[in-house]
Order: C-alpha cells, then sequence, then structure tokens
C-alpha cells in the first residue's frame, strides 16, 4: 500500500478558506497545467490571461484548448526572451493582463525576472521533486534512477536560480518497488499536484502562504537525460539496474547492445523467485546469459539477482514483447476481408487527423517519426475505440505496432479475437433446465486453465431434487493441488495481481460482480440443482450477497492502510515509525456445501482484494458454481494463476492445502473436529494463519414480551431458512413458559402452509436437503431425540418422493442434557425449551452452557431487558427482535469452538502482514492482521448486536 504524508508547511484553513480570491495569470502548458486552470477557476480564482505554447503540428495545447474554450484571453508566445533578455512586446503584452501571482505549472520556457517578479505576489511553480533533492528538469527520472525510497513534488517561489526559489508546501509519497515515472505521475505528482497548486494559491490569497528558503545541504542537479548516455551497465547488482531502467523509462530509454545492435529496454521490475524456463541470449557487458522467457526478458546483476523487461524497441522505433524476441522476425501478415478494409480507411483518416503534418498515410508512414506525441497516441487509441466499439485497443499497443501496415495488422487481429494469450477453453456439461441451457465447466481450474485431474479420476455429482447425476467433475489429486499452489504463488510472485496499483485491482473485481451479475441466473440455477437451495434464495441470498460481497471488498482495494505509530525515540532523533499493509501471499479457501457459490465470496474476496492469490476447494457434493465462477473470472481479466479451483476430498485436497509449506493463510469453514485437524497441520507444516468457522448451537431466547407475530416468522425463519443448512440457524429456542404453546401452536400452523417441492418452482418454501448421507445424518438425530424423551411435534420424517427431501420438525420438552440440546442437527430441526417466567439469569446459563459461540438471538420488546441479554450471550452475533440478517458491511465469526477470525466487514481478514520503518533501522517484518481474533474475555471480544423493535421499559 501507498503510505504518503504532508511533509511540512501544511496549514489548517478556517472557515473563511475561499473568500478571498486573486487575479492569475497561467503561464505553462500540458495537461496538468489545464487541470491547474480548470481547478483554480472552480475556485472562485479569475484568470485574467492564459500564456502558453504556440500551436505544434496545427494543435493547440490541452491549456489553450480549455482556456479559449471558455473565452479566457490566451497568448502563445515561441519565447520569452532572446540572448538572455526579456522581447519588449511580450513583456507588455503580459503587463496588460494585470495579474496578481503568477502560476506556472509545468512551465518548459525560461520566464524573464521581470516577469516572475511583475505582479504583487510574484510566482509560483510547480516541480516534480522533493526540493532541494533533484532539481532540474529530468528530477523524477533521477528520483527512480538513484533508488530513493520516497517521491513527491514542491510548489515554490520563482527567483533567478534553477529551482531555488523558497519553498510553499511539500508533498510525499512512498516509491514502490517497481514504480516508473508514469505510475508515480498517474498515482501522485499528477492528482496531488493539481489539489496542491489550488492550496498554494488559496494560501497566498489568504495571506498565509510561507516562505522556507531553501538549503544547499542535500541539494542537487543531474542534467537532462540523453539516448546517447542512457546506456545500461549491466555489470551492476539487479536493482541499481532496474532503477536505470525505470528511470529512463519511455524517455530517453535505457538501452543495451543485443547482437551488435541497440535494443531499448522497457517495463522492469525486480524478479521473485527463481526466473522460469527460457532461452539463452547473449548481452554485451552482462555477467551471465538473460533468458528469453514466457515472462519477458530477465536480466542478472552482478549479485546474481535478476530483473524482468516486458518489452524491447528496436532503432526503427518497432516495440515487441520482451518474450517474443526470438520470433520477432515473424511478418506474416493477415488477409483483410472487405469489412475490415473499409474499417482500415477509416483508421487511415483518424491516422491523417492527427497527422495534420503530413500529406498521407501510408501503409509504411510511422505514427511517431511523424511527430506524434503521447498525448497523440490516447487520442488515436480512443477515436478507434469509438469508431470499433469493443475492440481491447491499450495506449502499449501503438508503440508495439508504430507503422500504419503493423497497427492494421494489430488491430484485425486484435478485433477477430487472436491476439489473445491461449483462449479458455471449457469442456462445458450441458443440461437444459429452468428454461436455459445451463454450461457448466467440469474440471480442475489450475493456472488459467480447465483440465483433468493429474491421475484421470472423476466422480458423480448428483441433484438433490430427484438423486440423478448432473455431471462428471475432476477428482483433484495431490499433484493436482502442488500444481495450483505452484501457480498461485508464480502469480503472486511474477505476476501482476499483487503489483498493479490497488485501484486497477478493485476495477477488475467490480468487473468480475458485473459478469456474476449477468450470469445471476445460471449461477442460481446451478446452485439450486447442486445444493437443492431454493431459486427464489439463490438468486438473492447465494448469488445477490456474493455479487454483494466482491463490490464491497473491491471498494477497499484502495483504501488499505497502515498508521504511524508515536515511539519513544521519535524525538530528538526523528525517528518515524509507520506500519505498511503487504498481502501474505498464497491462501488456500476450503468452502462447505450450504452456500457454495455465498462462501466462496466471503472468503475470497477480502483475499483477492488484498493482492493474495489463492487456491480454493469447494465442497465435494457442490462444486459447479465454484468452477462456474472461474469461468467467470477469467472473462472478467482476473490474471492466470491468481484464482485455482480444485474439486475433490477433504481429507486429500484440503490436507495437502494444509501440509503444504508455500501457502501462508487457510480459512476453512466446516465442522470443530476437522477444523481442529486443520490447525494442527498448519502448525506443523509452517505456522501458516488460520480463520476458522466452525460449529454452532446458537442459542434463541423468546420472552413473553415479544411482538408474538414477528418471533413466529423469525423463530421459523431462524431454523428452517435455506432447509436449516445454516451455520447461524438456532440451534436451541427458548421460549418463556407462559407463550410456550401458543408459540408452539402457531408454528405447527404455518409448518403446514410451507410448500415442499422443486426448488427451481418459484413458489416452493422448502428444497431438499444438500445429499443423502446428511439426510440420514438428520433421520437419525431425530430418532434420537424421540429415545431421550423429547416430544416430536411435528415432522421428523423423510418426505415421501424422490430426492432428499425432509419435513420440517418441531420438538418440544427438551431437557438440557440430552442430545438434541447439545449437538448441531444443521437441518430443518426446531429444538425448543421452555423456561420459567422471569427467569432471566437461569436462561442466560442454560443458553450459554455450550462449546460454540457462533451466533444467538433474543425477541423482546424491552430495550433494558434485550441489552442485559445480548452482553451476557456468548457468541459472536447477537440479533434482536430480528435473525439471520447478515450483511457485507457487518462483521462476522465467533469464538470458543465456533473458531476464530473474521469474515466481511471492514475488520475482515483482508490477509495483510505489516511492515514496521524506522526512519534509521533497515525493514523489520512485525506480522499482524488486520482482521480482529475474537477471544472470550470481555475486554477484547467484539459482540456484533443486530436490534430492531426495540422500546425502553
Amino acid at each position: 500500500m501507498q503510505w504518503s504524508c504532508s511533509k511540512l508547511l501544511r496549514v489548517q484553513s478556517p472557515c473563511v478558506y475561499y473568500q478571498n480570491k486573486l487575479k492569475l495569470a497561467i503561464i505553462g502548458q500540458s495537461v496538468f497545467g489545464q487541470e491547474v486552470y480548470s481547478s483554480l477557476k472552480k475556485q472562485g480564482h479569475k484568470v485574467v490571461g492564459v500564456f502558453t505554447v504556440p500551436d505544434k503540428d496545427g494543435k493547440a495545447d490541452p491549456l489553450a484548448v480549455a482556456a479559449e474554450k471558455d473565452g479566457t484571453p490566451v497568448f502563445k508566445f515561441p519565447r520569452w526572451r532572446v540572448k538572455g533578455n526579456p522581447i519588449p512586446e511580450v513583456v507588455d503584452t503580459y503587463k496588460a493582463v494585470g495579474a496578481d501571482l503568477n502560476v506556472m505549472p509545468f512551465c518548459s520556457q525560461f520566464i524573464p525576472m521581470n516577469i516572475i517578479d511583475h505582479p504583487k505576489h510574484g510566482s509560483i511553480i510547480y516541480h516534480p521533486s522533493i526540493l532541494p533533492l533533484h532539481r532540474g528538469a529530468s528530477a523524477i527520472n533521477w528520483t527512480l534512477i538513484q533508488g530513493d525510497r520516497k517521491a513527491g513534488f514542491t510548489v515554490f517561489w520563482a527567483d533567478d536560480g534553477l529551482d531555488t526559489g523558497p519553498i510553499l508546501l511539500q508533498r510525499e509519497c512512498a516509491v514502490e518497488p517497481n514504480d516508473t515515472v508514469d505510475t508515480l505521475y498517474n498515482r501522485f505528482l499528477f492528482p496531488e499536484g493539481i489539489k496542491a497548486m489550488v492550496e498554494s494559491v488559496q494560501l497566498i490569497a489568504d495571506g498565509k502562504a510561507p516562505k522556507v528558503p531553501q538549503t544547499e545541504e542535500g541539494a542537487s542537479y543531474e542534467g537532462i537525460q540523453k539516448k546517447s548516455n542512457a546506456k545500461v551497465n549491466l555489470s551492476q547488482p539487479a536493482e541499481a539496474i532496474h532503477n536505470w531502467i525505470r528511470g529512463h523509462d519511455k524517455v530517453p530509454g535505457a538501452w543495451t547492445l543485443i547482437n551488435g545492435l541497440p535494443v531499448t529496454l522497457y517495463g522492469s521490475s525486480m524478479l521473485g523467485g527463481s526466473a522460469p524456463a527460457g532461452q539463452a541470449l547473449e548481452i554485451e557487458g552482462a555477467p551471465q546469459p538473460a533468458l528469453v522467457t514466457k515472462s519477458g526478458l530477465v536480466l542478472y546483476g552482478s549479485d546474481g539477482k535478476a530483473l524482468v523487461v516486458k518489452n524491447l524497441q528496436f532503432d526503427d522505433g518497432k516495440m515487441i514483447p520482451a518474450s517474443k524476441y526470438f520470433s520477432s522476425g515473424d511478418t506474416s501478415s493477415v488477409e483483410l476481408t472487405d469489412e475490415e478494409k473499409k474499417m482500415a480507411e477509416e483508421i487511415r483518416n483518424i491516422w491523417m487527423g492527427i497527422l495534420s503534418n503530413v500529406p498521407a498515410v501510408e501503409d509504411t508512414t510511422d505514427f511517431f517519426k511523424c511527430g506524434a506525441a503521447s498525448m497523440d497516441v490516447v487520442r488515436l487509441v480512443e477515436e478507434v475505440k469509438q469508431k470499433c466499439a469493443g475492440v481491447q485497443l491499450q495506449n502499449e499497443d501503438v508503440y508495439m505496432a508504430t507503422t500504419f501496415q503493423d497497427f492494421i495488422q494489430m488491430f484485425v487481429r486484435k478485433l477477430r479475437g487472436e491476439d489473445q494469450e491461449e483462449e479458455l477453453v471449457v469442456d462445458y456439461a450441458t443440461k437444459e433446465v429452468n428454461s436455459m441451457t445451463l454450461k457448466m465447466p467440469h474440471q480442475c481450474f489450475i493456472n488459467g486453465k480447465f483440465e483433468d485431474a493429474e491421475n484421470g479420476k472423476s466422480y458423480n455429482t448428483i441433484n438433490p431434487t430427484d438423486g440423478s447425476v448432473i455431471c462428471k467433475v475432476s477428482y483433484a489429486s495431490v499433484g493436482d493441488v502442488d500444481r495450483a499452489v505452484a501457480a498461485a504463488k508464480e502469480a503472486f510472485d511474477n505476476g501482476p495481481w499483487g503489483r498493479m496499483n490497488p485501484r486497477d485491482r478493485g476495477s477488475l473485481l467490480y468487473k468480475l460482480a458485473d459478469l456474476m451479475e449477468e450470469h445471476q441466473e445460471e449461477l442460481a440455477t446451478i446452485e439450486s440443482i447442486d445444493s437443492g437451495a431454493v431459486y427464489t434464495l439463490a438468486l438473492k441470498t447465494h448469488v445477490g450477497m456474493s455479487i454483494q460481497t466482491f463490490r464491497y471488498f473491491a471498494g477497499w482495494c484502495d483504501k488499505i492502510q497502515g498508521k504511524t505509530i508515536p515511539i519513544n525515540q521519535a524525538r530528538p532523533n526523528r525517528n518515524l515509525t509507520f506500519t505498511k499493509r503487504e498481502p501474505l501471499g498464497v491462501c488456500a479457501i476450503v468452502i462447505p456445501w450450504n452456500y457454495p457459490l455465498m462462501m466462496l465470496a466471503w472468503k475470497s474476496a477480502a483475499c483477492l482484494a488484498a493482492g493474495n492469490t489463492l487456491v480454493l476447494k469447494p465442497a465435494q457434493v457442490t462444486p459447479l458454481t465454484a468452477l462456474k465462477f472461474a469461468e467467470i473470472s477469467v472473462k472478467a481479466g482476473i490474471p492466470k494463476g491468481v484464482i485455482n479451483i480444485l474439486p475433490g476430498s477433504g481429507g486429500m485436497v484440503g490436507q495437502r492445502l494444509s501440509d503444504h509449506p508455500d501457502i501462508r493463510k487457510l480459512g476453512f469453514t466446516g465442522s470443530t473436529p476437522i477444523g481442529k485437524q486443520i490447525m494442527k497441520s498448519c502448525a506443523l507444516s509452517n505456522l501458516k494463519k488460520v480463520s476458522l468457522e466452525l460449529g454452532g448451537k446458537s442459542p434463541l431466547i423468546i420472552f413473553s414480551d415479544c411482538d408474538m407475530d414477528k418471533a413466529v416468522r423469525m423463530g421459523m425463519s431462524s431454523v428452517f431458512f435455506n432447509k436449516g443448512e445454516n451455520c447461524i440457524a438456532a440451534g436451541r429456542l427458548f421460549v418463556e413458559e407462559s407463550i410456550h404453546d401458543e408459540y408452539i401452536n402457531r408454528v405447527v400452523e404455518e409448518i403446514k402452509k410451507m410448500k415442499i417441492g422443486d426448488p427451481l418452482d418459484r413458489s416452493t418454501d422448502h428444497g431438499p436437503q444438500n445429499h443423502k448421507a446428511h439426510l440420514d445424518k438428520l433421520l437419525e438425530y431425530c430418532e434420537v431425540g424421540l429415545k431421550e424423551g423429547a416430544t416430536l411435534v411435528y415432522g421428523g420424517r423423510q418426505v415421501d418422493r424422490p430426492g432428499f427431501f425432509m419435513e420440517p420438525t418441531v420438538f418440544t420438552n427438551v431437557e438440557d442434557h440430552m442430545f438434541i440440546a447439545k449437538e448441531e442437527s444443521f437441518g430443518p430441526v426446531m429444538v425448543v425449551s421452555k423456561f420459567p417466567d422471569g427467569d432471566v439469569d437461569g436462561v442466560l446459563r442454560r443458553a450459554n452452557d455450550t462449546e460454540y459461540g457462533l451466533a444467538s438471538g433474543v425477541f423482546t420488546r424491552d430495550i433494558n431487558k434485550a441489552m442485559h441479554v445480548s452482553e451476557r450471550l456468548e457468541a459472536g452475533t447477537v440479533f434482536i427482535n430480528t435473525y439471520n440478517k447478515t450483511d457485507v458491511a457487518s462483521p462476522f465469526g465467533g469464538f470458543k469452538q465456533s473458531g476464530f477470525g473474521k469474515d466481511l466487514g471492514e475488520h475482515e481478514h483482508i490477509e495483510t502482514q505489516g511492515g514496521l520503518f524506522g526512519s534509521s533501522d533497515p525493514l523489520l517484518y512485525d506480522l499482524c492482521l488486520i482482521s480482529v481474533v475474537r477471544c472470550w474475555g470481555r475486554s477484547l471480544c467484539e459482540l456484533t448486536s443486530i436490534c430492531s423493535g426495540l422500546v425502553p421499559n
């Protein structure tokens, strides 16, 4: 995560901050200048003149375009002085506008001092460096070349020196390991620089702008880099080579000699882990041969460490992916159809519009040799995308196809989809159901591909509605687990997921959520036939909440923050301590069968948002929505290896995930005995982090002063929601004696109205249990209850029809020692005990007499009683006059033998590790989690209470 702070001179503004306004002259150019101009006007300042550069090739500078559109006077001077002397007519024109202050955002011209000093407030200028370090036009480049750990900018008062005027304000940001000029500019220097220029003007208007003299201490000046002296010295450590390349990124470009020819290197990043297999390439001056790999060109430094270069550019301007170096001579072209030829001519017209100085665009016309600049690249890409909707074109594509002929070839390949690295091949199992054709992946999903299990084994997944086989699904082996983990590790160490801008990662997760919504009917149908969920519930909750979860955590991607920590050594030594959140690495997720897709979302969305990669094992009996999700993730653009899905046995796949040394975190939802085994394996293997959501026996206490209608309705929902296959289901109801009989009678009346049947029937209330073994267990559970003396009021039997249907069941007169009073059914079994009127403390003791602590509930109109009971219930969530009301923004989890760790909400396990930084100390890792771990002990426990309908007593 980026750490940024205000360095000094940050002035808190009073309520009248924007009352004072100035008359401004804007002197500069570029989109940055345009944005500063527009922002200052919005704040109410009057721009009396804009002074910018003449039109180039018939095109006005963006600053001039914006000002002319507003009717602001615009002056375009090629220069302000000749042989060091101001041009009188230029000076007179400037003075006539009557500015109070000159604002110079990215001003590249030499401005005479009689212009600088003329306004009563003088002149301020923006500089992309934390002055006095790195003075000069290439300051941001030298920040990277010299491996600085922080970058930033300065707004200073202009003088006759070179960036030596007094400082008005400064801002800093961290330099990430693979930052380039572009990423620093886009992430920080551009957006924050605009804000800082506007703030500086207002400080001047309010008479509060400081003038802090620059010292010579630490000052440096490095000249503008030229191509001739940008050659890479390959006999340095890898990090120094990496810094040199990224510091020269785009302009002028760091280069080296390959086979005696100069080749420019772009897109450098440090290589974590071992290099992938590749073909050796001798490079002049390199300590060992480079490797051309699928990831790019791997270069080795003198220290044996490596970096990887993404793109190469040759002397003729042609740019290629470095991975294609040995095939760069392939000039085979595609034959255009008549329709594609028409598009090519339309694109030729776009080129003509941009290259207005060229009499005609020929096939050999080179975009950049004809004078095009970076803004022209953006215009070309956007005009082509506007003309040809749907084509996926990036700025980088223009640099790789600089001639018109190459550009058209690249464009047509993209239009046809031939540019894709590898088309996703899916061997679908198809089924006509719910008025649609379901297309269901059924193989393991490893490193972006669907493939059979290594051992060729498969198993049948069953439709619980009728017991029929839906399809065969791959049965993953230990070898498949190892391959999936290796893919996830490679994606984490060397792939783009963890390195990309968090906001871009969020955009991909938003797109993933959008595609899930686009496929929601298909996902809900698959969920219904594979798990038995009623379709309407699957649509709203199983799928609907999954979509909400991904959208919620997509929004967190760029909001994961560390913190500054006050320490004793802060003064007088000027030490600063702060934490930095970083992803853990490869995470394993083992999910249950009751909410197959929703549990996938709950566990993986936050994991992905933080930049982790994952290997996920769906429940053996419900793998299909997870595999469909994998397909959708590819369409969303999630890089290969980031998500891997392994259907199969928990005893085999789950155990190997627990034991695997390359997995850094495992999240599990399931039974308490299995959770204990997983925790033991994780500890013995590599002490990997664990979060567990385990068994529950959630108590629901219903007092006589409740809203009876709501208590009946919500009490039934607390037990029968999702056929009782619900981790937070009320495992035991305690009903106050005076209303007990009425409550039971009303519940039974409502049960008789419930429609049990096909989950795809929109009027169905109650579908089949998830699988036959679970149905058998539930029937046995009811038999035990009867034998122990509990009263079976309703149900307790399998429904006489095909499939795994069970009647909603009600037991009363359940005593505390009975099996059904202590053990979770995980099915539609309401276990009811009565308690004496007014015995609040007694019922609390009974409710807490369990080793589980996941959820609980209370129904009462008395707010005092509700608060007293909610504080005393030993459960992670307390529902008050409601039940099952979970939300993606609300943290969820239990304690005691219901596990630990949190799902959802701000404190969800967005798995990161915190770094401790000191001003003089080396980087020290102090591992910590954002998640709240629920420990029993009132001062350490977080309790979620969800309330409705309370009134004071």
